[in-house]
């Protein structure tokens, strides 16, 4: 063999081992990276194993690598093995990427697996989504809650109605409703109860002929108002209506009619002094009148003496017929002048003066 045919074949030797020493560190980080891995999820790959929550150690890994919270997917996927609720695990993830509590919402359909009511994953994980309270909602499903009407939160204690008799009644409920989970997504909250409940009252207060009869029997309110189905497309449903307080108030239909009488009176006057004002301008209007028709007899007076002498001149009166008219004149002067006297005289005596 050649020298240099040697030395080629030691060169090539020792580039091959450099290769397999390369190749076998980088199998070498591989293994220690894999063993630090394992090792790290070792604990909760254990848990799952023993459990059976059927979570793998490459998928802790890619729950790790998608920024999820696996600790906590781990502990609540156990959670609902061991309360024999079948969750798959992506459907977790998803809801924890989606900005969702995955804590209430697994503790949510535990709680409503444990009472038997039907409550799938995507429900409860639409309802977290939406903004309310799931794990408020199965409790309030199972344990009914009770809402005070009106709130006395808005600054109102107390109902008020005026019954047919004009007497205002105050009123105070307690309603207790169930929550609806197939209805929660969608469905009305509380305040549109309260003002459902609190329009029946008032109505159903309207309705009653007497006040006492409400007083003698106030369930007569909680019967109307829950005819009315006023439950309808709310979350809620409502268990019972019971009146916790009743008081009397005033007489409003005795004020409003003495308020109507009071001003009938003013109209009354107002019309009145019309018909005064109109009396005196007929009087002034009737003296002026009287004026006028003096004027016209002094002015028909004042032409009788040109009448006569235009007889005269035309001989149609005479001077014995004009002495006669003036003794017939005369006369009835004479005659007035008595009947005046004697008018006078009687008054006199009847006054004893």
């Amino acid at each position: 063999m050649s020298p240099l045919f040697a030395n080629g074949w030691t060169e090539l030797l020792t580039d091959g081992r450099i290769w397999l020493i390369g190749f076998g560190m980088f199998f070498i980080v591989l293994a220690i990276i894999f063993l630090f891995v394992f090792l790290s999820f070792l604990n909760l790959w254990i848990q799952c194993v023993l459990t059976g929550a059927d979570i793998s150690i490459w998928g802790l890994l890619w729950m790790k690598l998608r920024k999820v919270n696996y600790e906590m997917i781990v502990k609540q996927k156990i959670a609902l093995v061991q309360a024999g609720v079948k969750i798959a695990t992506a459907e977790m993830e998803a809801h924890y990427l989606s900005g969702g509590n995955v804590e209430k919402t697994v503790l949510a359909v535990i709680a409503a697996h444990k009472a038997g009511i039907e409550l799938s994953w995507g429900t409860a994980a639409a309802i977290d989504l939406a903004g309310r309270d799931v794990l408020d909602a199965v409790r309030t499903s199972v344990n009914p809650k009770v809402i005070d009407c009106p709130d006395p939160l808005k600054g109102k204690a107390m109902l008020e109605g005026v019954c047919k008799n004009g007497i205002r009644l105050k009123a105070r409920a307690r309603v207790t409703v169930r929550t609806k989970l197939e209805r929660l997504i969608g469905g009305a909250t509380e305040e549109t109860i309260i003002a459902r409940v609190g329009e029946g009252i008032v109505a159903a207060i309207g309705a009653a002929e007497f006040h006492a009869d409400i007083l003698a029997n106030p369930h007569r309110i909680s019967e109307a108002v829950l005819k009315k189905g006023l439950d309808s497309q709310t979350a809620f449903e409502i268990v019972s209506i019971d009146i916790a307080e009743l008081d009397v108030g005033d007489n409003v239909g005795a004020r409003l009619a003495a308020k109507k009488a009071e001003s009938d009176l003013r109209v009354a006057q107002a019309q009145a002094e019309v018909r005064r004002a109109a009396a005196v301008a007929r009087e002034q209007e009737m003296k002026a009148l009287v004026e006028e028709n003096r004027a016209k007899v002094v002015e028909a007076e004042a032409e009788i003496p040109m009448a006569m002498s235009e007889a005269f001149r035309a001989g149609n009166l005479g001077v014995g017929e004009y002495y006669n008219l003036k003794n017939v004149q005369a006369d009835t002067s004479m005659r007035n002048a008595i009947a005046n006297g004697s008018k006078n005289s009687d008054s006199k005596d009847c006054s004893g003066k």
